[in-house]
């Protein structure tokens, strides 16, 4: 399976990342990993660039590690569709009190707007 991971520095996003890597390193999937800017992260794109690389280097995978430019949300469903990935995978949504899922703006646009299929770890 072709699958894109797009990626920014919240808590949600990095447990993404572990599960996403951990299936590729599983199963063989091709994988590509996008990082898009999110202003009210606590954690630069940078910082998590460097973090990815880290994880994919210890679980020993190949995986494409990119940066995207951008609205993030627009920017991970153009890609997506570009690419001819199988699945678009993105971590968000936090529980609210009464037990719903509550998304993020990314997250509600990604859901919202791929022709992809989506593939949301919580």
């Amino acid at each position: 399976m072709n699958v894109l991971l797009g990626i920014v520095g919240s808590d949600e996003s990095m447990r993404a990342l572990r599960a996403t890597v951990e299936r590729t390193r599983e199963v063989g999937d091709d994988l590509t990993i996008a990082v898009v800017e999110k202003p009210e992260s606590d954690r630069t794109k940078e910082d998590v660039y460097a973090q990815t690389e880290e994880l994919v280097e210890e679980a020993g995978i190949d995986a494409e590690i990119r940066t995207l430019e951008g609205d993030p949300g627009s920017a991970l469903v153009e890609l997506a569709e570009r690419g001819e990935f199988d699945q678009l995978v993105i971590g968000g949504g936090t529980q609210s009190p009464m037990g719903k899922i509550r998304l993020g703006p990314i997250t509600e646009f990604v859901l919202l707007n791929a022709t992809t299929t989506v593939k949301l770890i919580r």
